[in-house]
């Protein structure tokens, strides 16, 4: 690993999708053309949540990671829509699994076309990244992405479990993290190093990143569900609430909370009861919890940043440490 000293300051967000354009046009080129199915309802499902819009974020990290250490090409691409496809699929049974009726201001797919459709396409979505993965035959490619999407299933049913959890702490809401998003967010920053050629000190470096990297987007994604401008976020606010699921600014309130409100919160948790919002957010105010959270999130994206301190400076790594920023930075 070469170590020199970065010296270039953090692109934003429009810097780095300027900078990242011509692998990202490549990879939805190639996104669209593994999505196609000779059924029908398969092609219409996974074009409405392919197309609904997102910074596809998870496989740009494919590809800056990839460019951050080296040289970039075809296949940086197909990991990146693997990536892709793996999330999508996740997004598509989680909302089952949530019965959401938003996402990024639309309405879901089990919304238009019920459950069982949605379920079914997510499992294809599955599939067609498996066909793609074995396409590469890279036996450590396989290992990454097997582990990954096997840690990924057991965040589901971790998540599952703490619902209407009030006991749900702050340790427990972390390994749901890390199964359920964070693990996506590295093995793609790992797998850029790796079809980029670098040693495993490399690859472990961008692993880091991608990990803390997710951390701190949840949390910050979770407290955007207290704070954030409905239409920006484009979901519901209070859908983790209705849900019954406890995220981090809660669960702090809960902790620090005399006794009386304490056991309203933990009700309100177990019914998961989003008409008492106001009583909720008044909770977390009085506790602190979203400016807990928020120093939480960025104690991760620093985390984030020091793991690209020993590669060498370029505008990829610059377009990394953004990325950190932005995660914590952002309103929607």
């Amino acid at each position: 690993m070469t170590i020199t000293e970065d010296t270039r300051p953090a692109l934003g967000l429009p810097q780095i999708q300027s900078l990242a354009a011509p692998d990202m046009d490549a990879v939805d080129a190639l996104i669209r053309r593994r999505l196609s199915s000779d059924v029908v309802l398969i092609n219409q499902i996974a074009d409405h949540i392919i197309s609904a819009g997102g910074k596809r974020l998870r496989p740009m990290l494919v590809m800056l990671a990839g460019r951050a250490v080296g040289q970039a090409g075809p296949e940086h691409h197909q990991l990146a829509a693997i990536i892709e496809f793996v999330h999508t699929s996740t997004l598509l049974h989680d909302d089952v699994v949530d019965e959401s009726s938003l996402r990024r201001g639309r309405s879901t797919a089990n919304a238009l076309w019920g459950n069982a459709p949605s379920v079914l396409v997510g499992d294809f979505l599955y599939s067609r990244s498996f066909q793609l993965m074995v396409e590469l035959d890279r036996m450590p490619v396989m290992r990454i992405l097997a582990d990954t999407t096997n840690r990924i299933a057991e965040g589901e049913v971790l998540q599952l479990l703490h619902v209407h959890n009030p006991d749900t702490d702050e340790a427990a809401y972390l390994r749901v993290i890390e199964r359920k998003t964070a693990v996506l967010f590295a093995a793609g920053t790992r797998l850029g190093a790796l079809a980029s050629g670098v040693d495993e000190a490399t690859q472990q470096a961008l692993y880091d990143y991608g990990m803390h990297l997710g951390y701190a987007f949840q949390i910050a994604d979770d407290v955007l569900d207290y704070s954030a401008n409905a239409d920006e976020l484009g979901k519901n606010l209070g859908d983790d609430l209705a849900e019954g699921k406890a995220t981090l600014p809660l669960i702090h309130a809960m902790a620090h909370s005399d006794a009386t409100t304490r056991e309203r919160l933990r009700e309100i948790v177990q019914n998961g009861d989003a008409e008492a919002m106001p009583e909720v957010l008044a909770a977390i105010h009085a506790t602190g919890g979203l400016d807990y959270s928020r120093a939480r999130a960025e104690e991760y994206a620093d985390a984030a940043e020091r793991a690209l301190d020993g590669l060498a400076d370029n505008d990829a790594v610059a377009a990394l440490r953004g990325l950190a920023r932005y995660a914590v930075q952002r309103s929607h």
